[in-house]
């Protein structure tokens, strides 16, 4: 039989109905892949192997009955974050803090993908806290790149992308508050979509920096991608911040052309610092949707250089307010000394269990929001962000939808910017942008380095237009 864990989404949901193979022979495709590969890449850091196994068998007995209607997703392994809360599975976020919290509930996502009876393979390697851009900070260890193990898989939602670039599962769910999705998929040669702020819910998922997170997915191709956002997206009581617009059927705008499209160029995400290859990579695939019949025009983001400071002050102010939780009581180890009073438990629980770069994030935004200083570095970074939002809104009413890099460059080897946190910082500057706004963005593979490491484009539209960003990452998949 063929290797099934490389099928279509499409063709494991045909192959399915057919009854030409089950959801057990599927599964087991992938668990294959897993015990072949995951000792190199380290993508998984829990693999519930009987959990998976019993969902797939269950739902095969229904199949044989014909007791089971099936959803596109039914059947199909996947996997998820290590921040995605999942009643019953071990949910660390990479952390030490969080070594053995074991969820009572399901995050909404997952209860979504439990209705569609998707079998979840087990959790995936990422940066403490999502708090990264090469999954370096782990206590896992790092996740290594497919295309070379020397070499990063990006962060911090790297183990999903490698889960997925490695056939070890057909699409995963991740996170993006500066890029954590996009940026590992470009680095990895998978899609990674960013959705608008608010399209998917964020309820039993661990808080980074609230006003940035966006929940996304992972897939080896645009269709694949538009069927999960169909199946994850749409109002949550649970969350105040999901909007109540009708969820359509995205894979439908994978049969819209490009045709009369305007395709805005941004000057500033080919600037300086971006390197000539990958320049020239995306450029291409400009040309490729010219001929396609898009018109692709110069545009101008000028607020885009400010990107970097406002994510830098604002995240950190969010993410200290949130990490506040954890403080070895409620959540959180409890320290391994004993404790003079609760300050000192406080300082000792938490010494013990954050990781060098969390303490880092915690510090900058302790002190943006300490008084005397609220005023001069977070209320004014949010008055940029306000510009930044507005540079997309005058920019989408010249152009539909925006290309540029995803990435300044391609993945880099293991442990080069692991001591320069500034140079870590920049291998998110293009991708900060879209999550400063709102706006859906996509990453899609457009082509490899000399050295044959993957180079993708990234594509941003409007709010709520994620079904134009797949309409123009299938016509660049052509």
């Amino acid at each position: 039989m063929e290797n099934l864990s490389k099928l279509s989404i499409r063709a494991v949901h045909e192959g399915l109905l057919k009854k030409d193979f089950t959801s057990s022979e599927v599964l087991e495709s992938c668990l294959k892949e897993v015990k072949s590969q995951n000792k190199d890449l380290n993508a998984f850091v829990l693999i519930d192997e009987e959990g998976a196994k019993m969902a797939a068998n269950s739902l095969d007995a229904k199949i044989m009955n014909n007791e089971s209607s099936l959803s596109v997703l039914s059947g199909v392994p996947m996997s998820l974050k290590d921040i995605f809360c999942v009643k019953g599975m071990r949910t660390t976020c990479a952390s030490k803090m969080l070594e053995n919290f074991i969820p009572p509930y399901d995050a909404t996502v997952v209860e979504k993908l439990r209705d569609n009876d998707s079998i979840i393979v087990g959790k995936t390697n990422m940066d403490e806290f999502a708090c990264g851009a090469s999954t370096e900070h782990s206590i896992f260890g790092p996740a290594r790149n497919p295309y070379d193990t020397q070499r990063v898989a990006g962060g911090s939602s790297g183990g999903s992308a490698v889960s997925v670039a490695s056939n070890m599962s057909f699409y995963s769910l991740g996170t993006d508050t500066g890029g954590s999705i996009r940026q590992p998929a470009s680095l990895c040669g998978v899609y990674g979509l960013k959705p608008t702020y608010g399209r998917i819910s964020r309820s039993g998922v661990v808080s980074m920096a609230s006003s940035w997170d966006h929940v996304g997915a992972f897939a080896r191709s645009a269709e694949d991608i538009g069927f999960v956002l169909s199946a994850i997206a749409g109002k949550d009581r649970r969350d105040s911040t999901t909007s109540d617009k009708d969820v359509p059927d995205y894979s439908k705008f994978l049969d819209d052309s490009v045709k009369g499209l305007k395709i805005g160029i941004p000057k500033e995400y080919f600037d300086e610092g971006v390197e000539e290859e990958t320049r020239a990579v995306v450029m291409e695939s400009a040309k490729k949707l010219e001929k396609q019949g898009a018109e692709i025009i110069d545009v101008s983001l000028p607020y885009t250089k400010y990107a970097i400071a406002v994510y830098y002050i604002s995240m950190p102010a969010e993410l200290s307010s949130n990490l506040e939780r954890f403080d070895g009581i409620r959540y959180g180890i409890k320290p391994s000394e004993k404790a003079e009073d609760i300050v000192d438990y406080y300082y000792k629980a938490r010494s013990e269990g954050f990781g060098s770069e969390i303490k880092r994030r915690i510090l900058i935004g302790t002190y943006v929001l300490s008084s005397g200083y609220f005023d001069a570095y977070y209320k004014k970074a949010q008055k940029v962000r306000t510009l930044i939002l507005e540079d997309f809104n005058n920019v989408f009413t010249k152009v539909d939808a925006l290309l540029a890099p995803v990435s300044p460059f391609p993945a880099f080897k293991v442990g080069d910017l692991l001591d320069n946190p500034l140079a870590m910082y920049m291998a998110d500057a293009l991708t900060i942008p879209a999550n400063a706004a709102g706006v859906p963005a996509l990453s899609c593979p457009v082509g490899k380095s000399k050295t044959g490491l993957p180079i993708g484009a990234q594509i941003i539209a409007p709010q709520f237009g994620e079904g134009l960003c797949l309409t123009v990452a299938n016509a660049l998949s052509a």
